[in-house]
């Protein structure tokens, strides 16, 4: 497993964007698959979005989407960096959440069970 640090929750209105940061501690973030997940109050948590592991020095990885959030939320992995990125752009209400980043060392699932290790989690609250 690899410890997981979130950033860039936060307050902002519906139209408004923001983006979520998740860096590994100690580790190659290429050599992980990458996801992000949101729960809501009384709610299951859901999947957002997914990077697969880097494959050469130019790749960064194939990228998903859950159908609420494609055309809206874009995954990336900064390399440089070694940090993975979740811009999220024309929020909504429905949005809020508390957003977590997950990893594993292949990706063989969009679920809950198919990821090893888990951030704290990030606080997203959209108002409208």
């Amino acid at each position: 497993q690899v410890q997981l640090l979130e950033s860039g929750g936060g307050l902002v209105q519906a139209g408004g964007s923001l983006r979520l940061s998740c860096a590994p501690s100690g580790r190659a973030f290429d050599n992980y698959a990458v996801g992000w997940f949101r729960q809501a109050p009384g709610k299951e948590r859901e999947f957002v979005s997914a990077i697969s592991r880097s494959t050469g020095s130019r790749s960064t990885g194939s990228t998903y989407y859950a159908g609420s959030v494609k055309g809206r939320f874009t995954i990336s992995r900064d390399k440089a960096k070694n940090t993975v990125h979740l811009q999220m752009n024309s929020l909504k209400p429905e949005d809020t959440a508390v957003y977590y980043c997950a990893a594993d060392t292949s990706l063989t699932g969009f679920g809950v069970a198919d990821f090893a290790s888990w951030g704290q989690g990030t606080q997203v609250t959209v108002s409208s």
